[in-house]
């Protein structure tokens, strides 16, 4: 098992496919893109699904989820799916992404053994999308969920970012068309995973912000008292339910204690924490000839030395080199 010395067990794991996108969402990355890894520097398929199997078979992970950048963007992402899926003992697989591409692939995901995926989706209105995104692909993402749902991979889940002055007084708009269209609506705070590190505190949208925009139009109820568990969103029944929606108060309120996380980068470093600043090389031991039994050494001994919690509330806190699009969300 991946256990650290805080009493806590990873059984989630987080592969990041490719640190691409097709987005230039401005709390992310610069107009003109990031400097991307070359392929020889990438995980090759069967590394990927070696280290998964690896994770799954002898480690203890029992969900598998593909991140990017986008991972839709990943030649042979159909494939990953399908040998991952067919695993034993079957873990659970799903896919985080921006969505676009998705219309034209949810059925094959879904046929390959993907279960769910998450969209991320920001606003409803076109024209606020480009500002975010620097793209004109809003109807590609809404297309894409549209996808999601009819192929089965639910429960579809949207996550979305708010920025003050830019989207911040969509909250309301986008819990009832999220309702309309049968997707679990997702809040998450903006992180300091920035390129270009200029996320500031005091410019951040809080979870309680959010929940006091909501509040004028639904009534919400929690909906996790005492078994909130490791999941990173906070639940609230809307108006009595079956409806919810979530929050992930990643800064304001960390859920460090119960994290259950394992992250495997595109160029095949473990990290323990999103905010982590150290990495453990599984590339370089893959290629190296490296058996199973030294890698899940490796693997057990980066979990080992997992910190309590992220920092994020520690005034010496620094804001990790990778940004979140070569990390994986």
């Amino acid at each position: 098992m991946l256990l650290d010395t805080h009493g806590r067990t990873a059984t989630d794991l987080r592969v990041s496919l490719t640190d691409r996108c097709n987005l230039r969402c401005t709390y992310c990355m610069p107009e003109e893109g990031l400097s991307w890894l070359a392929r020889p520097e990438l995980l090759t398929d069967d590394e990927i699904v070696r280290l998964v199997r690896l994770a799954v078979t002898e480690l203890g992970v029992t969900e598998v989820r593909f991140t990017g950048g986008e991972p839709l963007l990943r030649p042979g992402l159909a494939g990953i799916v399908a040998r991952c899926a067919a695993l034993t003992p079957r873990p659970r697989v799903s896919l985080t992404t921006n969505g676009i591409g998705l219309e034209r692939t949810a059925a094959a995901l879904a046929s390959a053994g993907l279960d769910r995926v998450n969209v991320s989706l920001d606003t409803l209105d076109p024209d606020t999308f480009h500002r975010l995104t620097r793209r004109h692909r809003h109807g590609d993402v809404l297309r894409g969920l549209a996808a999601a749902r009819a192929a089965g991979l639910a429960p579809v889940k949207v996550n979305s970012v708010l920025m003050p002055g830019v989207n911040d007084a969509e909250a309301p708009d986008l819990l009832a068309w999220a309702m309309e269209h049968g997707y679990e609506l997702r809040f998450i705070e903006q992180m300091p995973l920035d390129a270009q590190h200029g996320w500031q505190r005091a410019g951040m949208v809080t979870a309680d912000d959010i929940l006091t925009s909501l509040r004028t139009r639904f009534t919400l109820t929690p909906e996790d008292t005492g078994r909130r568990g490791s999941a990173p969103a906070e639940h609230w029944l809307v108006d009595g339910g079956p409806h919810r929606v979530g929050v992930i108060a990643s800064v304001t309120r960390p859920f460090c204690r119960a994290c259950d996380r394992t992250r495997l980068t595109a160029d095949g470093q473990v990290r323990n924490c999103l905010f982590a600043r150290e990495e453990t090389d599984l590339r370089g031991a893959l290629r190296s000839g490296a058996g199973d039994a030294e890698i899940a050494r490796l693997w057990r001994a980066a979990m080992w030395g997992k910190k309590a919690g992220s920092g994020l509330d520690d005034p010496s806190f620094v804001q990790p080199d990778r940004p979140m699009s070569a990390i994986g969300g």
